[in-house]
């Protein structure tokens, strides 16, 4: 029986994917197998012993400590493009806020008191502080051409937008879904300099914060749009506002709501409202519920954020070895020769690596005795061995 502890309300388009028979999932489980979690921060979290993998129903891992996971050789998997429409279309939602200055209209219209001919009058002398503009014609400038990017960019289109994009690691499955009327930017500045508005749909790790600059942002074409639905730490913020001080950016639209944002009269924040759908959620929640029980129940690693995707058929008639280790020269060989001394015949054998980790995954004739298993793990590089 394996055990679940999860944190957060997690949708039971998820939770409903772990058969009863096999799986205990609960918010109050001691000794969990795997812990299914949102936004619950698990930096301040002690790791049980038993833990054996995280999934995050969502994109972003900044709520758990990777590095510290990794380290002991635990897999943290996550949803990417689960909620990939929801956040798309909140980026499209942000671009009709921002072109049609529709915020402070309404904000107008709710202040507005008196009898209704009052009102009319009043409405006749003042909207014109309210014109816009319309995106059909406009260029958009994609930053980030993952699953929600290339969303945004084909939505847009069919608007009537002409659109930029730059992603130099963008994947050939989303090169085969942009639409082909896209354009690609040589570099940001080149993206940034020809764009009305702008979307960043890039993640946030150390290499990416503050990815988007001062030295970007002032290369921006007067009175774009800037709108960032990845993470806040991926903008400037202070180079953002000054921007909007000086009218050099006409609107900021984002997610992530400051306390210099929340009253700017140029810009619109939004309370983190990305994933904020039923369907989004549950997209999440079975992806990673499936991932979890791959990884349980066969050894498999898909969407994980700190090992290799290793995806295999279930063992059939032997037994499997799990085993994360350091990329290291001679491990896999270290690995052989204690099963071969140990009289276990070898069926397949797969290893895969990614940066400085690897995940190997040993198919053999007959179970490990603990002494084997005990073995293996005092291997110099192994993080993990687990008996599937």
């Amino acid at each position: 029986m394996f055990k679940i502890l999860t944190y957060n309300n997690i949708s039971r388009a998820g939770l409903d994917r772990f058969p009863d028979e096999q799986y205990q999932v609960g918010a109050q489980i001691d000794s969990p197998d795997a812990v299914m979690l949102r936004s619950f921060n698990l930096h301040e979290q002690v790791i049980p012993a038993s833990l054996k993998a995280v999934g995050r129903a969502g994109a972003g891992v900044n709520n758990i400590p990777v590095a510290e996971y990794t380290q002991r050789g635990i897999p943290v998997f996550n949803a990417p493009g689960a909620n990939s429409n929801a956040v798309a279309e909140l980026a499209i939602a942000g671009m009709l806020l921002a072109a049609r200055n529709i915020v402070p209209a309404l904000n107008f219209v709710r202040d507005l008191k008196g009898s209704d001919d009052s009102l009319n009058e009043q409405i006749e002398n003042e909207k014109k502080h309210f014109a816009g503009f319309e995106l059909s014609g406009k260029t958009l400038g994609v930053l980030g051409l993952g699953a929600i990017g290339v969303k945004v960019a084909n939505s847009s289109a069919a608007l009537g937008m002409n659109i930029i994009g730059f992603d130099p690691f963008m994947s050939l499955e989303n090169a085969w879904k942009l639409t082909s009327s896209a354009e690609q930017a040589i570099s940001i500045d080149d993206l940034t300099s020809r764009s009305d508005l702008i979307s960043l749909h890039i993640p946030l790790n150390d290499k990416t914060k503050n990815l988007f600059s001062e030295a970007h942002i002032q290369r921006i074409k007067k009175g774009a749009i800037l709108l960032n639905f990845s993470r806040a730490g991926v903008v400037d913020e202070t180079a953002v506002l000054a921007a909007l001080d000086s009218g050099a950016l006409l609107a900021y639209v984002c997610d992530f709501p400051t306390g210099a944002l929340i009253n700017h009269p140029r810009a619109i924040a939004l309370p983190h409202l990305g994933a904020s759908t039923e369907e989004a959620e549950d997209n999440c929640a079975a992806m990673v519920a499936d991932q979890l029980r791959e990884f349980l129940e066969h050894g498999t690693i898909r969407n994980s954020v700190n090992f290799p995707e290793v995806v295999v058929t279930p063992s059939g008639d032997g037994f499997r070895l799990s085993i994360a280790n350091e990329n290291k020269p001679g491990v896999v060989g270290h690995i052989s020769s204690i099963l071969g001394e140990a009289g276990l015949n070898i069926l397949d054998l797969l290893n895969k690596s990614r940066g400085d980790y690897a995940y190997t995954l040993v198919d053999i004739h007959a179970a490990a005795s603990e002494k084997v298993v005990e073995q293996l793990r005092a291997i110099d590089g192994v993080l993990s061995v687990r008996v599937i």
